[in-house]
């Protein structure tokens, strides 16, 4: 993660790979491998987004996200905050190589208040490397890998108080 104090999301503890101790309907939350939107919409009304900060960013400013993306002369860098029914869940930061960004996935940079949920899981080039789960403090966090069109980008996501994971 960027230590960057612009950030919206703060230092996560990432939990090793065989930490069992993650309760079922947590981890049922965690290991969602389709579109969370999609999830918090069976929870409320509405789901919309609050962009935080959309820019590129260089390698420098990746911190230790670094280590999962390929070298790129810019990422781009995406935070929000998700709401259901206005109330926010989730805290979100997607960073993607500037190589991903070519063709059709250009409007990745576009996505304005539009859940990156619904343009990533609205065709069938997704695939998900993996899901690392974490901790910030009190709340959960996952990170994952994922593909589109076989080409990279990071995200992370950290599960508010409010959000309908802590009240299953």
């Amino acid at each position: 993660m960027s230590t960057d104090d612009a950030s919206i999301i703060k230092p996560i503890q990432w939990c090793a790979i065989e930490q069992p101790n993650i309760p079922a309907d947590v981890a049922d939350w965690l290991m969602e491998l389709g579109s969370m939107t999609r999830r918090f919409e069976q929870h409320c009304q509405q789901v919309h987004v609050a962009p935080q900060r959309e820019c590129f960013i260089t390698r420098d400013e990746l911190g230790e996200d670094a280590e999962h993306l390929p070298i790129s002369k810019r990422y781009w860098l995406r935070e929000i905050i998700l709401c259901g029914d206005n109330e926010p869940w989730l805290l979100g930061r997607t960073i993607i190589p500037e190589e991903t960004l070519s063709g059709p996935d250009r409007a990745l940079v576009d996505l304005g208040t539009l859940p990156l949920g619904r343009y990533l899981f609205g065709g069938d080039n997704l695939t998900r490397d993996y899901i690392q789960v974490g901790r910030q403090e009190a709340q959960w966090a996952r990170r994952s890998l994922l593909r589109l069109s076989g080409k990279p980008l990071l995200l992370t996501e950290v599960f508010l108080p409010a959000s309908p994971l802590y009240s299953v």
